[in-house]
């Protein structure tokens, strides 16, 4: 894997969606789906959540396209539809468009029913889940998507030797303060895998509390969890801590996004055989994306907008224990993605030469050291 420590290079952030929607194309993803994906991708490096964006064009989509595990022209199909909520089988679309498009039809079916439930299973990997979450924030409304990791297990249960569940991310999001939606996004256990591949990359150890071993002895080499000599703790990190709390939303993510709508799970009888080291694929993932629209439950338009502003205003107004202001989940990302757009997006040059590799045209407007 390249490192990507080092200099940085700063693209123009409509060069670089351009270019990965290009390639996405040129994989075989439809011209229109392929731009929607490359927006979904490019959150992670505009919102300042590196180990979500490019970095894993090569690492994970490219992959995942060319091994036929994501089938680029895949069509979500129908298998259930109760009107407020339906049931989608995504089969093996890629997941940073078709999670998007799930979003909007929740939205969509919230508008006519004040609530829109969209089941998936057969998903594929979809980036940010705090991207598709507030893709129902900008229409005003309330969103939460939850996705488990499909038969992929890093992660064992507090006290427990086999590994069974995936980092099974969780977001939820709604309007805030205006251009500073409220977006929380989550991974259930410490971090993502995403943010281990970065500190493996860039040759750092990382925190004691991310890693530990399949006897539960803190781990800090990042490079051994893809040698499957290390797995992932859960929020709290130890018992002590409240471990237990993490795996008890994990668990919740399962129910909610694959129990659901018969997606892959992690915990099958077999895996209770394992010698506590991650295994398994994402394949089958299954998801849940959840639209409110709260003018319709609440019967009072503007009621929640008015009072959600005053919530997050209340919070951005706390006074600080130190020299950082208090802010909500969301809004140094929209900080950040604000002045990225206008000023390009900076990437580490490790990084830009890798993706050149691959075929993307990215003019460099600024380097650094």
């Amino acid at each position: 894997m390249t490192a990507i420590a080092g200099p940085t290079v700063t693209v123009a952030h409509s060069r670089l969606h351009s270019a990965v929607g290009a390639f996405l194309a040129g994989h075989g993803v439809p011209e229109e789906r392929a731009l929607l994906a490359a927006e979904a991708l490019v959150h992670g490096d505009l919102t300042g959540m590196d180990s979500h964006g490019v970095f894993n064009l090569a690492r994970l989509y490219h992959p995942l396209l060319a091994s036929g595990r994501a089938r680029p022209d895949a069509e979500p199909r129908i298998a259930n539809d109760l009107g407020a909520c339906l049931l989608l089988d995504h089969r093996r679309a890629l997941g940073l468009w078709a999670a998007a498009e799930s979003m909007d039809l929740a939205v969509a079916r919230a508008r006519r029913h004040g609530v829109g439930l969209v089941s998936v299973r057969g998903a594929t990997h979809l980036g940010c889940a705090g991207f598709h979450a507030a893709r129902a924030a900008r229409a005003g409304l309330v969103g939460v998507v939850a996705s488990n990791c499909g038969g992929q297990r890093i992660a064992g249960p507090p006290g427990g030797r086999p590994a069974l569940l995936g980092t099974n991310p969780l977001s939820v999001a709604a309007p805030a303060l205006p251009e500073r939606p409220f977006v929380l996004d989550m991974s259930t256990t410490v971090v993502p895998t995403g943010r281990v591949r970065v500190a493996a990359a860039n040759g750092r150890e990382v925190p004691a509390g991310w890693l530990e071993n399949a006897d539960g002895a803190t781990v800090t080499d990042p490079a051994a969890f893809d040698r499957g000599d290390a797995r992932l703790r859960w929020l709290g990190g130890t018992p002590e801590n409240g471990a237990h709390k993490g795996f008890g939303l994990g668990l919740a993510v399962e129910l909610l996004a694959a129990l659901l709508p018969g997606a892959a799970v992690g915990p099958v009888p077999e895996a209770l055989a394992g010698d506590g080291r991650p295994h398994g694929t994402d394949d089958d993932i299954g998801l849940l994306l959840l639209a409110i629209d709260p003018d319709m439950l609440r019967a009072v338009p503007g009621a929640f907008a008015d009072a959600s502003r005053s919530v997050f205003a209340t919070v951005r107004d706390c006074p600080p224990l130190g020299e950082e202001p208090v802010r909500y989940p969301g809004w140094w990302e929209a900080e950040r993605a604000a002045e990225r757009r206008a000023h390009g997006v900076p990437l580490p040059a490790a990084l830009h030469s890798e993706l050149t590799e691959l075929g993307l045209e990215l003019p460099v407007l600024e380097a650094h050291r």
